[in-house]
């Protein structure tokens, strides 16, 4: 592990503070990990809220508000609670009673807190984008514990107005309200960072070790985006592409080895291409018999790698003559995932004086 670089001051001014002075905590450094979200339950009015939340965002629904409102509260929310929670509940911790992304990015949080443990100044929190907990819990949680710095880290590889933005949106909407505000850091996307593309290579190898058959293929599947969104510029489309090359490349894969597509489509308009459902159906009505897939767009396995990918993808290619079909695990709170977080944290705190 490489140190903290030693321009780093974790030592405040010693001023001295006029008698009866409350006790205020000062000095330290926050790191806040951020993942996209999670309902708290789910009952439906657990996922109506989560889902009106996430469906309401600008950033993700970029409709005019007067058309999307009516669609979104009077067709969309009384349905897709149901359906989403059937979905959650297929894939949830129930010793925990919670989401599995809950549990992942909180045992993230605190495998990577371990890594820093020799530097006790430096205190690590998560929070979610949408559901619990808020960001704005997480940051008010640092700043009561002294941190004046605060780097927050959203865990997209890749980066979209529609996932790293509004998580840094929601944040900055919330140091708004706060009167002594820490300074902030955010860390960019890492979709091509060496120790990014080196967890995704172990993660791999560790993952088509643990199949019971050698794959033909692997699809590497990140979360759809409209189309009309990198039309506009969003770098989402680039940054998949160029993850998958390059983890293509560190593997030593051909192109056909490695394939890339999009899931997770929502509404009648066009997302990004090719998508990956009638992708697999297409592969298996040709011939393929042996499929894997990865995600590696999602820093933690959630209902779209658990339920979507692992069970209905899986459905999908046998239904249509695939015989053997696998999933290659997100890099969750993995030793190698952990050793990433780690590098790029150092880096992102390193000269912050």
């Amino acid at each position: 592990m490489n140190e903290i670089p030693s321009k780093i001051r974790f030592e405040p001014a010693t001023d001295t503070l006029p008698s009866g002075h409350p006790h205020v905590k000062f000095g330290k450094i926050g790191v806040l990990l951020m993942n996209l979200g999670t309902p708290d339950n789910t009952d439906y009015w657990s996922m109506r809220r989560y889902l009106k939340e996430f469906l309401s965002d600008r950033r993700v629904i970029e409709v005019n508000p007067l058309i999307w409102w009516p669609i979104l509260n009077l067709i969309v929310l009384s349905k897709r609670p149901f359906t989403s929670g059937e979905a959650y509940r297929s894939i949830w911790n129930k010793e925990l009673d919670e989401s599995p992304l809950r549990t992942i990015t909180r045992s993230q949080t605190e495998k990577a807190a371990a890594y820093f443990a020799n530097h006790p100044n430096i205190i690590f929190d998560w929070a979610m984008r949408y559901g619990n907990p808020s960001a704005k819990a997480g940051l008010e949680a640092l700043q009561k514990q002294g941190c004046e710095r605060i780097l927050i880290f959203p865990l997209y590889p890749q980066y979209s107005a529609a996932t790293t933005a509004t998580a840094l949106d929601k944040s900055f909407d919330a140091l708004k309200q706060m009167r002594w505000q820490p300074a902030i850091r955010t860390v960019p996307a890492y979709f091509d960072d060496p120790s990014h593309i080196e967890a995704l290579a172990k993660s791999m190898h560790k993952g088509l070790a643990a199949l019971d058959f050698e794959p033909e293929m692997v699809i590497a599947s990140f979360h759809g985006l409209p189309k009309e969104y990198f039309d506009k510029g969003d770098p989402y489309h680039c940054h998949c592409a160029k993850t998958t090359r390059l983890l293509r490349e560190r593997l030593g894969w051909p192109k056909e080895k490695l394939m890339l597509t999009f899931q997770s489509r929502f509404g009648s308009a066009e997302w990004l291409q090719p998508y990956t459902d009638p992708t697999i159906a297409e592969l298996a009505q040709k011939g393929l018999k042996r499929l894997a897939v990865i995600c590696p767009g999602f820093s933690s396995d959630c209902v779209e790698t658990l339920e979507e990918i692992a069970i209905e993808a899986g459905e999908t290619f046998h239904e249509n003559g695939g015989e053997q079909f696998g999933v290659i695990p997100c890099l969750n709170d993995s030793d190698e995932s952990i050793e990433m977080l780690d590098a790029i944290i150092r880096r992102e705190l390193g000269g912050w004086v």
